[in-house]
């Protein structure tokens, strides 16, 4: 399924479609952006020019910052077209994914669905962009159903790797598997995780934004340092580890003990020792010291490993220019 994949839709022309427009067009494949609101030649010509204007710009942007030659723009923004409501039965007749990014409201997205399961191919593989709404609560509104999965875009979805890949109950894995093979193709990184609130990096964060609101809230630290904070400890380490590879990394019983001493010491439920956490320490399952924690070291070199992941924050120390030379 994934190989015969050569066109793609955004179905909605807003900041989401223009930005995945971008995506593949930058990889090479012809995107059309799919207005599918009803609107006067007039409006219609206005939006053409604010999305695919838009599309350029953006382009500009990438090679202003080095990411590509400016030479490169033009061939770039010329596989991306825009349809109207007039146009919408041939464009999305022709694509083999459509990316769905209307508001997000569910009448919109049930006007949505409709429309792209009565224009689009049987076989088309369609994709929410939703950030809010569960894949199964979703699917229904699509014909066939089993075509259908959520494609959650970290912004900027030009820039961002990270793709959440969300099927429903009732999605084909081959479609599946399908996107995550085209993902993988443009140079995406897709992670697959069940129909669950937040995904997973927007559960995280959320955690972790709240939790530096409440440090600002009591007075612990200024902004400034909790940011600092942030990029030169939090984020620094979770640059190059994995937060799960990083509490193999420390142990599992420092996160135990850790964890314990905080909902003590706040009085909090936030700091419980999740039931997991729990049983691996009972299992003898705290990380690298034992061979095996949330991820299995067996027969791994595990030196070997340290000296990489060391060598990886040296490249991030030297990304962030905190690197100064050794005083001899």
């Amino acid at each position: 399924m994934a190989d015969r994949i050569q066109r793609i839709a955004a179905a909605g022309a807003g900041r989401m479609g223009r930005g995945i427009a971008v995506v593949f067009a930058y990889a090479g494949y012809p995107v059309t952006l799919v207005d599918l609101k009803p609107r006067s030649a007039e409006d219609t010509a206005r939006v053409e020019a604010e999305a695919l204007g838009e599309v350029r710009s953006t382009l500009r942007m990438l090679a202003d910052i080095g990411l590509m030659e400016a030479a490169a723009i033009a061939p770039i923004a010329e596989r991306v077209s825009f349809a109207g409501a007039d146009e919408a039965q041939a464009a999305l007749a022709s694509a083999d994914v459509i990316f769905e990014g209307v508001p997000e409201t569910r009448a919109a997205k049930e006007e949505a669905f409709a429309a792209l399961s009565a224009m689009a191919r049987p076989d088309a593989i369609i994709a929410s962009t939703t950030s809010t709404m569960l894949s199964d609560a979703l699917q229904d509104l699509v014909t066939p159903p089993e075509r259908f999965l959520n494609a959650h875009w970290l912004n900027p979805a030009f820039l961002v790797p990270l793709v959440e890949v969300s099927p429903g109950a009732k999605t084909d894995p081959a479609v599946t598997d399908a996107l995550v093979k085209l993902l993988e193709a443009i140079g995406k990184v897709p992670v697959v995780c069940k129909a669950s609130p937040g995904f997973i990096v927007p559960r995280l964060q959320a955690l972790a934004m709240n939790e530096a609101a409440r440090l600002v809230e009591e007075g612990v630290a200024s902004a400034d340092d909790i940011d600092k904070a942030t990029k030169y400890g939090f984020g620094f380490r979770f640059a190059v580890l994995g937060v799960l590879e990083f509490i193999d990394w420390g142990g599992g019983d420092i996160l135990y003990h850790a964890s314990n001493y905080m909902r003590e010491a706040t009085g909090s439920d936030r700091f419980a020792v999740p039931e997991v956490v729990e049983d691996n320490m009972a299992a003898g399952r705290i990380g690298l010291k034992t061979g095996a924690g949330f991820l299995d070291y067996d027969g791994m070199d595990v030196e070997a490993y340290r000296k990489d992941r060391l060598a990886a924050f040296v490249g991030q120390l030297r990304h962030m220019g905190a690197v100064k030379p050794p005083v001899v």
